[in-house]
């Protein structure tokens, strides 16, 4: 497994585990709660440890899910890296610290490692958002503030805001979504050392049915999706957040970041790619 090395200390995993959907959509789901509890479980089992959900997940059950699996499993605290986000309607300074504390709760943890705010809201002014994220750093709810779908102008007016260096943006970034990258996003993270984290990483399939994607896939004696998950790892900064309940595919994703993707072999994936 690969890490990527934060800015300010200690390191994350590459790839990550995304959550969405455990727990249910917009609203709870708890028909499926064995499911959601087997698919943590065995995430934490294969060697995950960084893990990726939000107070819109299942509005919050996600959250206790994840939670119940962490206490199961008896890792400790400090060797997982858990990032909660507060939903866009939630961005006004009092209501950012009572949506902290009630991920907090769900989530049975003193503490966050990241949290990022999950869309922006133009209507709620950044300063107010910034107000609340800040003190939350200043007393040890969370260690380190992010955005995720923001992008470049968005990006640099909280860059402006945060009292402490913003870690990541976290944006679709896929062989096939490359909206926010050709905006200078990811150049931009790059110069000022913010990670790019990349959600629906393999969404739909869309990017994996090419013939060069299958020709590189054979040559390494790997499955498609795993290429397009190296692809995205094997770039400086950026790390990502697949998720799969099978845990087949858990490990398959997992094991993605080991996968060494010649510079040629890069090259023709960038090509295919900004063809979609």
């Amino acid at each position: 497994m690969k890490y990527e090395p934060l800015p300010q200390d200690g390191h994350i995993q590459k790839i990550g585990f995304g959550t969405w959907t455990i727990g249910g959509e917009s609203t709870a789901d708890r028909a499926h709660d064995a499911r959601g509890l087997a698919a943590l479980r065995s995430a934490i089992e294969l060697g995950y440890t960084h893990f990726d959900t939000a107070e819109m997940y299942g509005a919050g059950h996600c959250e206790e899910l994840l939670g119940a699996a962490i206490r199961d499993s008896r890792v400790p605290r400090d060797g997982l890296f858990i990032t909660s986000k507060v939903s866009p309607e939630h961005l006004r300074s009092a209501e950012v610290l009572h949506a902290c504390d009630a991920s907090l709760r769900r989530l049975g943890m003193d503490y966050l490692d990241l949290y990022l705010i999950h869309w922006p809201n133009d209507a709620i002014p950044l300063e107010d958002t910034f107000e609340a994220l800040n003190r939350l750093c200043a007393n040890g709810k969370v260690r380190h503030l992010g955005v995720s779908n923001f992008d470049l102008a968005h990006l640099k007016r909280s860059q402006a805001l945060s009292e402490t260096p913003i870690l990541t943006d976290q944006i679709q970034y896929s062989l096939s979504e490359r909206s926010y990258i050709k905006d200078g996003l990811l150049s931009y993270c790059r110069s000022n050392h913010i990670l790019l984290t990349a959600y629906s990483p393999v969404k739909d399939g869309r990017a994996t049915a090419d013939p060069v994607l299958d020709e590189i896939a054979a040559a390494h004696g790997a499955g498609v999706y795993q290429v397009a998950l190296a692809w995205l790892v094997q770039q400086p900064g950026v790390i990502t957040i697949p998720m799969s309940i099978n845990p087949q595919h858990q490990l398959e994703n997992l094991q993605a970041a080991d996968l060494e993707l010649t510079a040629d072999e890069l090259n023709r994936l960038d090509r295919i790619g900004s063809s979609h």
